[in-house]
């Protein structure tokens, strides 16, 4: 009986979690035609990096799990299914994040370092980073979504969002610069 209150209480949080929020579009026709998203990284067991991290060397990194490799693929999947058109695909330079996007966006991955993780780096380097990353997403005019694979410290300080694994924040780029969430696309 317990159980079955568990998962119950559980639908309804990923239910709720599904919903937009007030002033939010629903999550896919909020992407637009020309949209931006930003996901992070599928499930990697783990926070931070190891202490012998080594940028372009998997081994030394956390690296997604099986669930986060078929995390990855349905993300795509789901991009395919509702014929959304991208126009690019942006990728942190950790293995984590080039795999979702890879298995997610096969063949059109492109590195960006101004999406790479800041988790151990000083307040200064975040948010020189942080300008340089919002500065990317206000330039983008389409045509097609811009999809970016990022990291959670990332996003947060974008959007003020702490993502999921595997949850895509869509946003909108105001003529001020600033991002405003439109809405959030589940893991």
């Amino acid at each position: 009986m317990h159980r079955r209150h568990l998962t119950a209480a559980g639908a309804a949080l990923a239910s709720a979690v599904a919903l937009p929020v007030l002033g939010q579009l629903p999550p896919w026709p909020a992407l637009g035609k020309d949209g931006i998203v930003l996901f992070r990284h599928a499930d990697a067991p783990g926070t931070g990096d190891p202490p012998q991290f080594r940028l372009g060397d998997c081994s030394t990194q956390r690296n997604l799990s099986e669930r986060g490799r078929l995390q990855a693929q349905e993300l795509g999947a789901r991009f395919r299914a509702r014929s959304v058109v991208v126009g690019q695909v942006l990728s942190s330079q950790w293995c984590r994040t080039l795999d979702t996007a890879e298995l997610a966006f096969p063949g059109r991955v492109q590195p960006a370092p101004a999406f790479n993780s800041f988790f151990n780096e000083d307040a200064a380097q975040s948010a020189r980073q942080t300008a340089g990353a919002r500065a990317a997403l206000a330039a983008w005019r389409g045509p097609g979504v811009l999809v970016v694979v990022t990291h959670q410290v990332n996003i947060t300080a974008l959007t003020g969002v702490f993502p999921a694994s595997g949850e895509g924040i869509v946003v909108r780029a105001a003529p001020s610069g600033a991002l405003e969430v439109v809405g959030r696309l589940p893991p």
